[in-house]
């Protein structure tokens, strides 16, 4: 019979496997899902990716700051945030919801106002 593995242990050990699907998971959690989702998904991935002492170090954060940051309750700043992508190679991006075309009245970008359900931030890699 298979030894069984926890949900946490499997996730953590695709994203070693696969970063591009822990990439493509945490875009996916920024268009549809919930903060508390998004939270668990990248302490998940700071174990992944080095643990969370090292994103901490990498990060310049506690690790107990990191570790109540992304629970289930946690509430991060941007700034925290960002030092824990960062930290882990990655970098918060906008990017347009649909296509941006000239305007010459509106605002500058031509850009609709989108609605506040609406999620168009992603996650991507760091260039080198």
């Amino acid at each position: 019979m298979p030894k069984s593995r926890s949900h946490e242990v499997a996730t953590v050990e695709s994203f070693r496997h696969d970063p591009q699907f822990a990439l493509d998971l945490l875009n996916d959690i920024l268009r549809h899902g919930k903060k508390d989702e998004l939270l668990v998904m990248l302490k998940y991935m700071t174990k992944a990716f080095g643990g969370l002492t090292k994103v901490a170090s990498d990060a310049k954060l506690n690790p107990t700051t990191i570790y109540r940051t992304l629970s289930r309750r946690g509430n991060p700043e941007l700034k925290s945030l960002n030092a824990i992508l960062n930290a882990m190679g990655l970098r918060l991006a906008v990017q347009p919801m649909r296509p941006l075309r000239s305007s010459a009245r509106g605002n500058a970008m031509g850009l609709r106002k989108a609605r506040s359900t609406s999620k168009n931030i992603t996650v991507q890699r760091r260039a080198a």
